[in-house]
């Protein structure tokens, strides 16, 4: 379908509405922002002797909604002056400006009736062919568009996206009957391409796919948590990280969204299911329900299933509630013997076999929980979707899982889980066991080609999971044999026409002398009968930066060589990609700390996910960059020189940045912050970076690339730039805002960048500076202040400020 979008309108500025808003304002989009007008006067506009008629109270909601998701944390922007995007305004003076809309999105209250009264007042103002959707989480979607016109029908549908929309990649597409499927079609492109989320095609049916499904598994575990006499604080442990799932887990996610937000969605589908083989699941907790009426809510309240206090001394603590006594606890630590035998299983599906086999209440729960699911998923097929990889997709991008149910099914064995919920007494679908007897036992394969496939119940065979030929799955090529080369610590995958890919697997993506062995061993297989190379992984982050762990153990040993070699031999990789005969992608996502950080600044070019935390963060642990991305950030600033602004302003903003450990909370914000730079490239579905990476090496290949020479005219500003930072770095240590130990980093941060021992600006090579920088990292590693810090990095997690 032949559409653009350029403007959006979004018509209720709640906690949802102005984040929707937010997000189209983070892709260039322009947004009318909508809401009702205020009833009464605020005793603050009655002093200013304003009336119902001012601008400023007539938009007062409107304006206040935008200003506080403006202002919340996380942002809902990638940069706040992404909000200049949206124009605010009110439905009785601004609803006729939806004409100019290619596209509005109603997000107001969840009342049929106030609904539709909205939709009959859109339809006298709109253009014809404009898209009309729906947020609604618990309205059935044919309901909303009755009595409306057929332009209006054919053209409206259901968009469920989840809070907070930034963040959470699911956007659920629901058409009624009327609905064109060009409509649909965009909207799944669209959602995909341009919103940067995993679109996934819903029937409407209550709750749609991911509620349905995940409220379940919420609810189920609530009910397990009471039979197995299970506290708050053992169901957070066992249904956290270790499964796959967010560190906020069951309960505490349900304080942060609100219980009541959970007691209404529950409500809704209780009523809406009255055919639910599991119906029983939706009826309410009796410490749920108590737990609404004292309106302990969780966050929004002050407390839920956890509530801060003040301990001794003011500092706060964690209570957890007891559900015996309906009274909070001090938060306990939580050990089962199950758990702790997962403790060295790094990879999630190999964690799952020895989670149900725990005789331990720990093992018994999971035998419930996971019985509970996997029956319950088997029979929503085809109720709420045809295709099982649709629930995998939802739960997956809607409540944060590693995977999905089926996924899960998968790795624990499907012959396994059939026997596990056999065993717990659940009905599983009759379409599993005759996908076993056919001889067909993974609900998912891998084909000869590399491309993912599901058994589909209705055709009974595999069939292509549409629309991932736009990504490059990195799993996938490896259960296709696409492995070049591997050691412990990186592998090199063949993408495909012409194009290697490194990929890491160490321990959070740290970079270790077997990463950079892979980075090397990658560029040189590339320059001999490639087009070139992307850096990317499919893992959680892109990198957490250098090892540490082996900086601190040479450190600690005094052993000076081997720390210098290793930093050497992590320039000489940068510095390898970077002077290389083919083209070099970097392709980061998630955390892009420190080295992770210094690799992609020696890129080609950077293809990044929209999520990108990128940042030169060795400052906190009492070092300076020292793997050339003290080097790089001095000789881009130098290539600005040229372009009119101060030069010692200019050297001064990248200081801060490094000095400051400054890391951009988005990929559009690594541009300001100088990690990525013209020509770079933002992906906003990360899925999608591989690939867009893989186009990009194409791209720079087929336009002929060369192999450029390193740099030796690097202007340098010597003693004169190098006294202004020290007088600063001086002024900051007394008024007491850093400390004797960062007075030592940020000279040598400076003595570096502003090129060490010269009585006046010069020009001086790559080597050069890599040389100080080198030096300028040893010394600080033999400082104690440094190993104290990175001590407590280490074991803690957290910098230790001295």
């Amino acid at each position: 379908m032949n559409r653009t979008i350029k403007k959006v309108a979004v018509l209720g500025s709640g906690v949802m509405g102005s984040r929707i808003a937010c997000h189209f304002a983070n892709i260039g989009v322009q947004v009318l922002l909508l809401d009702i007008v205020p009833r009464e006067l605020t005793a603050d506009e009655q002093a200013k002797g304003l009336t119902l008629e001012a601008p400023a109270v007539r938009n007062r909601i409107v304006n206040s909604s935008l200003q506080a998701a403006v202002a919340s944390n996380p942002s809902p922007l990638y940069r706040k002056a992404d909000a200049t995007r949206i124009k605010t305004g009110n439905f009785d003076d601004n609803l006729k400006d939806i004409a100019s809309c290619d596209w509005a999105i109603e997000v107001v209250v969840e009342r049929l009736d106030i609904k539709q009264s909205l939709y009959e007042k859109v339809e006298k103002v709109r253009k014809p062919g404009t898209l009309i959707t729906s947020n609604t989480s618990g309205i059935p979607i044919h309901l909303l568009a009755e009595g409306r016109s057929d332009d209006f029908k054919k053209n409206f549908c259901g968009t469920h996206f989840f809070n907070p929309p930034r963040y959470l990649k699911l956007l659920e597409v629901i058409p009624t009957p009327e609905t064109d499927p060009a409509v649909v079609d965009f909207l799944m492109h669209y959602g995909d391409l341009y919103l940067g989320k995993t679109t996934v095609l819903a029937k409407d049916t209550q709750g749609f796919i991911a509620n349905r499904v995940g409220v379940f598994a919420m609810l189920d575990v609530m009910q397990n948590m009471q039979k197995l006499g299970l506290t708050v604080e053992e169901v957070d442990k066992l249904t956290g990280p270790v499964i796959g799932h967010a560190k906020s887990a069951t309960l505490r996610t349900s304080d942060v969204v609100g219980l009541d937000t959970t007691i209404n969605v529950t409500n809704g589908l209780a009523q809406g299911l009255p055919n639910d083989e599991a119906k029983e699941v939706f009826q309410l907790p009796d410490f749920v329900q108590k737990m609404g009426e004292n309106k302990w809510l969780g966050d929004k309240t002050g407390q839920g299933f956890y509530k801060k206090v003040k301990g001794e001394g003011g500092k706060s603590e964690i209570y957890a509630l007891d559900l015996a006594t309906m009274e909070y606890k001090p938060s306990q630590k939580v050990k089962f013997p199950t758990l702790e035998s997962t403790k060295l299983i790094e990879k999630l599906s190999d964690r799952y076999k020895v989670l149900v086999g725990g005789k331990d209440k720990a093992g018994e729960f999971y035998r419930k929980m996971f019985a509970g699911l996997f029956a319950y998923v088997s029979n929503r097929i085809p109720e709420i979707t045809d295709a099982l990889y649709k629930i995998d997709d939802a739960l997956r991008a809607g409540f944060g899982w590693e995977q999905g149910p089926f996924e899960t099914w998968d790795a624990l064995g499907v012959q396994k889980g059939l026997e596990l919920a056999k065993a717990e007494g659940k009905t599983v679908a009759p379409w599993v066991e005759e996908m076993l007897a056919a001889g067909n036992s993974t609900f998912y394969k891998v084909s000869e080609q590399g491309a993912k496939q599901f058994y589909d119940p209705e055709s009974k065979s595999y069939q292509a999971i549409p629309g991932v030929e736009n990504f490059i799955i990195l799993e996938n090529l490896r259960s296709a044999g696409k492995v070049l080369w591997k050691n412990s610590g990186a592998s090199v995958i063949d993408l495909g026409d012409g194009i290697l890919n490194v990929e890491f697997h160490s321990k959070m993506n740290a970079m270790g002398s077997d990463v950079i062995q892979g980075l090397m061993k990658g560029v040189d297989m590339a320059e001999q009968g490639y087009e070139g190379l992307v850096v990317g992984n499919d893992a959680p982050n892109f990198s957490a930066g250098a090892n540490l762990g082996l900086v601190y153990m040479f450190a600690l040993e005094q052993d000076y060589d081997e720390l210098n070699l290793m930093i050497r031999q992590f320039q000489q990789a940068m510095m390898r990609m970077r002077y290389s005969s083919i083209p070099v992608v970097g392709a980061p996502h998630g955390l892009s700390l420190g080295g992770g950080c210094e690799l992609n600044l020696h890129c080609d070019r950077v293809v990044a996910a929209a999520e990108t935390y990128m940042g030169l963060v060795e400052f906190g642990v009492g070092l300076i960059p020292g793997g050339g991305g003290t080097k790089e950030m001095t000789l881009r600033t130098a290539a600005k020189y040229e372009e009119g602004e101060p030069e010692f302003n200019l050297l001064r903003n990248t200081y801060m940045t490094i000095s400051t450990a400054k890391v951009s909370t988005s990929a559009a914000e690594a541009f300001d912050l100088g990690f990525m730079r013209r020509g770079d490239e933002v992906a906003v579905n990360s899925n999608r970076v591989i690939a867009q990476a893989k186009a990009a090496a194409l791209e720079l290949a087929s336009a002929g690339y060369t192999q450029p020479t390193q740099k030796t005219n690097i202007k340098v500003h010597g003693t004169g730039a190098l006294a202004m930072f020290l007088t600063g770095v001086h002024a900051m240590r007394e008024g007491n805002y850093i400390s004797d130990h960062d007075v030592k980093i940020a000279n040598k941060l400076a003595y570096v960048m502003t090129g060490g021992d010269l009585s006046y600006p010069t020009e001086v090579s790559e080597q050069y500076l890599l040389d100080l920088e080198r030096e300028a990292f040893l010394s600080l590693c033999g400082e104690r202040k440094t190993l104290e810090r990175i001590q407590s990095i280490l074991t803690t997690g957290k910098p230790l400020r001295n």
